[in-house]
């Protein structure tokens, strides 16, 4: 359970993530960013089954895809996991109450839990709402774009610093530029059918575009025009960018533990596998040994974990 002061520090984090896309205020077209903890951490598990779960039946709940096909396939599905429905329906007809929120969107995923919100609104206040969802975004290899998937994005800068915000768009796929222009940026449509239309190594240009329109809505243009520096002085002269990763060592540190603290890598085992293949470098010599030990040095020692991820390793 987190404390009261690291679910504010969250709430901020997340909000000045959407500060550069909504404006947050008391007008009547503002933002407003709500906590449900502020009501649903103060009614009691009785007055929730009593006030709530009468208007649940486990019948219909079993009907829902996100339930029924982890039955389906014998995965593990806990209480509270499949309680989930009834605290998201419940946060719906809430927000209705107190605040008039008469629209829910989400993705389709969540039809299930957004149809709850709208059969409870109706049956404790008698009041009509409304559900809207979209097709789940995919990539051009069928995976879908989540916080769950590998490599996943996220507009607060303390959880993905700008620069590596940039590389993933840089990184599409050649099959996804012309859809992600459209989804995430507001280039005019005729450029962006110019863009998707490159052909051979010219569709690289196309990237940067994504990477610079789609940095510039998340951190603002300087932000993007750094990550842009910084990509040029890694892979095209061979340097070190100022937006790189870093993290600063009192010591020696081991080569595993050095990559880790980079975020180049998701644990020490897939160090291991990636020394094995030979996509580890230090200052661009191949690594084959994963006992390596960094020493001190008098300048930053630029770490990579294949062509795409590099950090840089200072010592205090």
């Amino acid at each position: 359970m987190l404390s009261d002061d690291a679910i504010e520090a969250n709430i901020a984090s997340i909000r000045r993530a959407f500060e550069q896309f909504l404006t947050f205020g008391d007008g009547p077209t503002d933002a407003v960013m709500v906590n449900n903890h502020d009501w649903l951490g103060k009614i009691g598990y009785i007055e929730m089954l009593q006030k709530v779960g009468t208007h649940f039946t486990v019948n219909r709940m079993l009907s829902f895809d996100s339930v029924k096909l982890r039955l389906e396939r014998e995965q593990p599905m806990t209480f509270l996991e499949f309680n989930y429905m009834i605290l998201q329906g419940y946060d719906f007809r809430h927000l209705s109450d107190t605040m008039g929120v008469r629209l829910q969107m989400g993705g389709s995923d969540q039809w299930g839990n957004i149809v709850n919100g709208v059969e409870l609104s109706r049956r404790m206040d008698g009041v009509e709402v409304f559900g809207l969802t979209t097709p789940l975004i995919t990539k051009a290899d069928g995976s879908k774009m989540g916080k769950s998937v590998s490599g996943a994005i996220w507009l607060n800068a303390d959880a993905l610093n700008p620069y590596d915000y940039w590389q993933f768009w840089r990184n599409t796929q050649d099959a996804d530029v012309g859809k992600f222009l459209r989804l995430f940026t507001d280039i005019d449509l005729a450029e962006i059918e110019r863009l998707e239309g490159l052909q051979g190594a010219d569709i690289n240009e196309a990237k940067k575009v994504l990477a610079d329109a789609a940095t510039t809505m998340a951190h603002g243009e300087q932000a993007a025009v750094d990550a842009a520096e910084t990509a040029r002085k890694t892979f095209e002269q061979g340097g070190a960018g100022d937006q790189l990763p870093t993290h600063t060592s009192n010591g020696p540190i081991a080569l595993l533990d050095a990559m880790l603290a980079l975020g180049l890598v998701a644990s020490k085992g897939e160090a291991r596998r990636l020394i094995a293949g030979g996509g580890a470098r230090i200052d661009g010599v191949a690594v084959d040994s994963d006992a390596v030990i960094i020493e001190p040095a008098g300048q930053p020692v630029r770490l990579s974990a294949g062509k795409k991820k590099h950090g840089l390793l200072h010592f205090g």
